[in-house]
């Protein structure tokens, strides 16, 4: 099997081989720069302003938070510029928070309001879809984790991570991990409630930064360029817009399943909270600072939402 490592250095001497590549290269710094910002902006304004002629500009609002979202995975990661370790301790209660936000906003942001549409398209048994949805999510991340090859965050927390090949898997299992996130934000946006769309985005923002982290520390670690270890990490959180685009658009284009959705994405969202992040934080034994820090992280996240309301 191909490392990630192997996959991108051969992306990457095709992109250097291919003549507009050479051609862009071959200009003036300021001028090549001009273009590539000027392709950029392009290519934006082609994307939302897309969405938002087909849809509206809550699916342009919720794409857009799935970015910045998933985008928080690389300001995680940043911090390995220069580290190369941090301690058990501060990484576990780190972990504890971020599950402590997921859990608040899984409850609040997606659970409540999906069994309230839940009643609105099906009287009587919001609940039953919510919990269908939230068996199906939980599947979906179950034969996922069975059938993908992948490291298990727990890794984390022992010497495992020795070779790319296994930091490879490991950064397999965090973009598994981010694609339903993302679809939760798009979800939640696609239900047209802004402020429940805006506090999951937060939500998981918070809960990415780690994971950042624990993406490129592994790879500083080895000896691997910083800067390649942080858009390593940034990428893993870039599957967060697919899946929130995804989300969006199928909520708003077929609205009756909204409830299901909802359901999905939040039993997607405890799969991992109880697979991978709470038995990290308790990997080297119970940890109380990881306990304490998922109680503050959903305090937090519970007045976030209050205060949004």
């Amino acid at each position: 099997m191909y490392g990630i490592d192997s996959f991108f250095e051969n992306q990457y001497l095709r992109l250097q081989a291919h003549p507009q590549y050479l051609k862009l290269m071959a200009l003036p710094t300021l001028q090549r720069w001009g273009v590539i910002t000027g392709l950029f902006l392009l290519s934006q304004l082609v994307v939302f302003g897309s969405l938002y002629i087909i849809f509206d500009k809550v699916v342009v609002v919720g794409f857009l938070a799935s970015i910045l979202a998933g985008l928080a995975t690389g300001v995680g990661a940043l911090p390995a510029l220069f580290l190369k370790d941090i301690s058990t301790r501060l990484f576990n209660s780190m972990l504890g928070a971020a599950a402590g936000v997921m859990l608040a906003a899984t409850a609040f942001s997606l659970l409540v309001p999906g069994m309230e549409y839940g009643e609105q398209v099906w009287p009587g048994k919001g609940l039953l879809v919510v919990s269908v949805g939230m068996i199906l999510g939980a599947l979906f991340l179950h034969f996922a984790d069975q059938k993908l090859p992948h490291l298990h965050f727990d890794t984390v927390a022992d010497e495992s991570l020795d070779s790319l090949q296994k930091i490879s898997l490991f950064i397999i299992a965090i973009t598994i991990h981010n694609f339903p996130e993302g679809m939760s934000v798009g979800v939640s946006f696609g239900s047209g409630d802004m402020k429940n769309g805006l506090v999951l985005a937060i939500a998981i923002a918070l809960q990415n930064l780690p994971e950042g982290l624990a993406v490129a520390l592994p790879l500083v670690g080895l000896g691997y360029n910083k800067w390649k270890a942080v858009g390593l990490a940034t990428l893993t959180g870039l599957v967060e817009p697919v899946g929130g685009l995804l989300g969006i658009t199928m909520v708003t284009i077929f609205s009756s399943v909204l409830p299901i959705a909802m359901g999905f994405a939040a039993g997607a969202m405890l799969f991992v909270i109880s697979e991978e992040i709470i038995p990290e934080t308790h990997s080297k034994g119970r940890s109380r600072i990881a306990t304490f820090s998922l109680m503050i992280g959903f305090i937090i996240m519970m007045m976030l939402d209050k205060m949004l309301g």
